[in-house]
C-alpha cells in the first residue's frame, strides 16, 4: 500500500479494543480517542463512510463503579456494561461532535446477525444512519449477553458488521502491529507478514492467545474475522492502535498486515451464510465430495462420511475435508437425525430409508459457500 492507502476505500469499519480505549486505573483515554476521531473525520472529509465497532463498555463501567481488577460475576459484568456504555456513547458523541460529525449508537446481540430477519433489520438501520451522514458506533449489547448468546469478541462482530454493510475495508486496531509467523512475545525469531493472500490452515496455526487482560480476543479471533471479511470481498488490516492517530499511521506507512479479499467473493445471502459464527453441526466428507464442491456442485449424502452436532433443517453447518479442516459452510437440508441415517447413501436409496420423498442434496449449492481453505485445496 502507498501513503494514500485508506483513501481508495469508500466504506471502512474500524474496530477498537478495550485496552486501547480504557485505562484500568484512570478510565477513558480521552487524548487517544480524540486522535482517532481526528483520523475518522479526515476519512469522512475525503468521502468515505466510516463505521466504528468500539469495545470498552465493561472495562469503563468497572472503573466508574470502582470494581477493581477482580473477576466479575455475570450480573456484575452486565451492570458494568450498562454504566460503561452510556459513558462510552457520550464520549464518542462529544468527540465526533467536536469535528462536526453526528453519531448513532447500535447495540447488537448474536441473534441480530445470525437470524436472517434481524440481520436485515440491523443492516437497514445502520444503512440509514450512513445515509444521514452519521457515524454508527457499534458494540455488543453486554448488558444482556451471556456466554451462550454472545460473540465473545468484537473482532468477529466487526467482521460481521463490515460484510453485512458491504464494506470494502475492515481495520482491526490492536496492541500488536500485525500478523507474525509465531507470537512475537514468545518467539524472538517470529517473522512479520505484511500481506496475506489467503487465510490457510498454515496461517491459522500462527495465531496465539490474547495478550491483554482487558481483551477477550486474540490473534485467533482476528483470523476468524479475516475469514468472514475476505470471503465476502472485504479487505482487512491488522495494525497497532497503541500509538496516537492510528489510522493516519497506516497512511504514513507504519507497519500493518493486509489481508487481501477473495478474488471470487460471495455477497448478499451467501455472505450471511459464510459469516455465521457458530455452525450448528459438522459434516465430514470424502475426497470425491471435496472435488465436487470445488467444482461448484451440491453436497450429496453419498459423499458424507460423518455427521456431528445437533441441528435442524435450515441451520448452518460446517463442511470438513477428510483431514478435518473446514472447506465450506452451508444451510443443511435435513435434521441431524435424518442426516445421520442417510450419510453415505446414494440418492436413489434415500426415500426408502426415510420413508418420504426427500431432497437429493444434503446441502444445495445455492446455499453453500466454499471457504478460502477450500479454494486453496482446489489450487
Amino acid at each position: 500500500m502507498n501513503a494514500q492507502s485508506l483513501r481508495r476505500y469508500k466504506r471502512i469499519t474500524v474496530k477498537i479494543g478495550s485496552a486501547l480505549l480504557v485505562d484500568r486505573a484512570t478510565g477513558l483515554k480521552r487524548e487517544w480517542l480524540a486522535s482517532l476521531v481526528d483520523d475518522v473525520a479526515a476519512l469522512v472529509e475525503n468521502g468515505a463512510e466510516v463505521l466504528v465497532v468500539s469495545s470498552g463498555a465493561i472495562a469503563l463501567g468497572r472503573t466508574i463503579l470502582g470494581l477493581g481488577k477482580r473477576a466479575l460475576k455475570l450480573e456484575e459484568s452486565q451492570a458494568a456494561a450498562a454504566v460503561g456504555q452510556i459513558a462510552l456513547a457520550g464520549a464518542w458523541s462529544q468527540e465526533l461532535g467536536r469535528k462536526g460529525l453526528k453519531s448513532g449508537q447500535i447495540l447488537l446481540t448474536l441473534g441480530d446477525t445470525e437470524e436472517r430477519r434481524r440481520y436485515l433489520n440491523a443492516r437497514a438501520t445502520i444503512g440509514t444512519l450512513l445515509k444521514m451522514k452519521a457515524v454508527p458506533i457499534i458494540n455488543e449489547n453486554d448488558t444482556v449477553a451471556t456466554s451462550e448468546i454472545r460473540y465473545g469478541d468484537n473482532d468477529r462482530l466487526a467482521a460481521r458488521v463490515a460484510t453485512m454493510m458491504g464494506g470494502d475495508l475492515l481495520v482491526l486496531l490492536s496492541d500488536i502491529d500485525g500478523l507474525y509467523t509465531a507470537p512475537p512475545a514468545f518467539d524472538p525469531n517470529a517473522r512479520f507478514l505484511p500481506v496475506v493472500e489467503r487465510i490457510t490452515p498454515e496461517i491459522e496455526a500462527m495465531a496465539g492467545a490474547a495478550a491483554s487482560e482487558l481483551s477477550r480476543g486474540g490473534m485467533r479471533t482476528k483470523l476468524d474475522a479475516g475469514k468472514i471479511a475476505t470471503t465476502a470481498g472485504t479487505a482487512m488490516i491488522i495494525t497497532s492502535g497503541v500509538r496516537q492517530n492510528p489510522l493516519a499511521a497506516i497512511e504514513r506507512g507504519e507497519r500493518f498486515t493486509l489481508f487481501n479479499p477473495s478474488r471470487t467473493p460471495v455477497s448478499g445471502y451467501k455472505s450471511w451464510i459464510a459469516g455465521q459464527l457458530e455452525p450448528a453441526g459438522m459434516l465430514t466428507v470424502d475426497a470425491g465430495a471435496v472435488r465436487a464442491l470445488m467444482s461448484g456442485k451440491s453436497l450429496l449424502p453419498a459423499g458424507v462420511k460423518r455427521v456431528s452436532g445437533r441441528f435442524s433443517r435450515g441451520d448452518t453447518v460446517a463442511v470438513l475435508a477428510p483431514e478435518g479442516h473446514e472447506i465450506a459452510r452451508g444451510l443443511v437440508a435435513y435434521d441431524a437425525a435424518d442426516a445421520i441415517r442417510i450419510a453415505g447413501l446414494k440418492s436413489a436409496e434415500i426415500d426408502a430409508v426415510l420413508g418420504y420423498q426427500a431432497r437429493s442434496a444434503m446441502v444445495h449449492r445455492d446455499d453453500l459457500v466454499v471457504s478460502h481453505g477450500g479454494e486453496e485445496a482446489k489450487g
